[in-house]
């Protein structure tokens, strides 16, 4: 039986409905760490370090499909709770055409200028090489990597979280089959390994366009629609904290590849590689629990059904909890058998990387409540607030951290920097859920 968003959300049914968005961003974060596995074990570690220094900038480009999924899915949402459907269709076939559009432009200044960006960011010698050579290639998938980072959210508006998490799937063992046939069977290198996951992004972005050009079940559909440029703003004024997190986290990743490049060389940034990879997976699952609700959160805002609204909040914070505590102990765990898989064949980085496992692993604690806090804002169309909590936990807190931090505690300073930044983010999440519940009665 379909969950609808009018529904009552209990913990299960909460649960069942966001589950498919969480599955959905694990699987897709579990298929990009398939190329560092296979770049580290079947190219080697300049490679490897290649893949890991050159992915923020990609991950930047990309974040535009995130601002449409997130800003205009709140958009879409709050106006299905209004009961105008076919205006929700409008926005949302217009959101879709705007961002494959913006795509084509990223992909030819992103081809054109990769090779200055690298060098500019440290890449020198073979490192930079690498760098070019595999983001060029990615590149040419940006438009369809654009849509299906806009799809993954709007799944989910569409009452189809589900048929969201088939496609990623889909997509995720395209990558997986095609990097085992490229690099390991046929020996392309770095070339194969991104030919692989450009192959991945068409099928996860062309699919849903298919699907969704065609009459279905679900509450979207694309059609004619007509151009709006105040719809266009609000999306990408509400959708701005995610543009703003995912651009700030990439700027920190440079941020961080710099500083460590500066205090343990190529080994620093393969082991915060390592880190990342486990980093993407742990955090999907706050980013996907908070893409699940946030069209229901929206749906609710729109109906201006507040006990609801207040009982969604009330659960999400004690589901983020138990989570976090889960996350803490798995991450503990299982230190030593994720950093064998990437790096076991050099025991200088392994135990490099075990060691900035053991700090790096509080951040899993304090995370989930500010991706959660920023994504609950966008929901309610607060794009202002949701984008301050991005901005401050990201831009602010990390950038100093990651540059005051070593120069105290060196090394360690740079894995202790992103767990301090993470608590100081909650703290400013909680004052503002608390200052604005009397606004939208949660």
């Amino acid at each position: 039986m379909n969950i609808q968003l009018s529904d009552h959300f209990s913990y299960k049914k909460l649960l069942r409905f966001t589950f498919p968005s969480i599955i959905m961003l694990v699987f897709t974060s579990i298929y990009g760490v398939v190329d560092g596995f296979f770049v580290s074990n079947f190219v080697g570690k300049t490679a490897f370090t290649a893949v890991n220094f050159i992915m923020p900038f990609l991950m930047i480009l990309g974040a535009v499909g995130f601002m449409f999924g997130t800003g205009g899915g709140a958009l879409i949402a709050k106006t299905l709770g209004e009961g105008s459907k076919e205006k929700a269709r409008s926005l949302f076939s217009l959101f879709v055409y705007i961002s494959a559009a913006c795509g084509i432009i990223l992909a030819v200044l992103g081809i054109l200028l990769i090779r200055p960006i690298a060098g500019l960011l440290g890449a020198e010698g073979q490192m930079l090489e690498d760098c070019v050579t595999y983001g060029r290639l990615i590149l040419y998938a940006l438009p369809a990597y654009i849509l299906q980072f806009e799809f993954q959210c709007l799944f989910a508006t569409a009452e189809k979280p589900q048929l969201g998490l088939y496609v990623t799937v889909a997509a995720g063992l395209t990558n997986m089959v095609l990097d085992a046939l490229f690099v390991a069977v046929f020996r392309w290198g770095l070339q194969g390994a991104a030919a692989a996951t450009a192959f991945s992004q068409c099928v996860g972005g062309v699919i849903p366009v298919i699907y969704f050009s065609r009459k279905n079940s679900g509450a979207l559909r694309l059609t004619k629609t007509h151009f709006d440029g105040k719809a266009i703003l609000k999306a990408c004024t509400n959708g701005s904290s995610e543009l703003l997190s995912t651009i700030s986290m990439s700027i920190v990743g440079m941020l961080y590849n710099v500083q460590l490049l500066k205090y343990a060389a190529e080994d620093g940034v393969a082991a915060y590689g390592v880190l990342m990879y486990v980093n993407m997976i742990f955090q999907a699952v706050f980013i996907g629990y908070s893409v699940g609700t946030a069209p229901v959160i929206s749906y609710n805002y729109g109906a201006g059904k507040h006990e609801e609204l207040k009982g969604l909040l009330r659960k999400s914070i004690v589901i983020i909890g138990i989570t976090a505590a889960f996350m803490l102990a798995s991450s503990e765990i299982l230190a030593k058998p994720l950093s064998l898989i990437f790096v076991g064949y050099d025991q200088g980085l392994l135990e490099m990387t075990l060691h900035a496992f053991r700090i790096y692993s509080f951040v899993f604690v304090f995370s989930g409540f500010a991706i959660f806090g920023s994504s609950f804002f966008t929901a309610l169309n607060n794009g202002a607030v949701s984008a301050a909590i991005s901005f401050i936990r990201t831009l602010v807190f990390q950038i100093a951290a990651v540059i005051l931090f070593p120069l105290i505690w060196g090394l360690d300073g740079i894995w202790f920097s992103t767990v301090a930044a993470e608590i100081a983010a909650v703290c400013i999440t909680v004052i503002f859920i608390l200052s604005l519940r009397k606004k939208y009665m949660y």
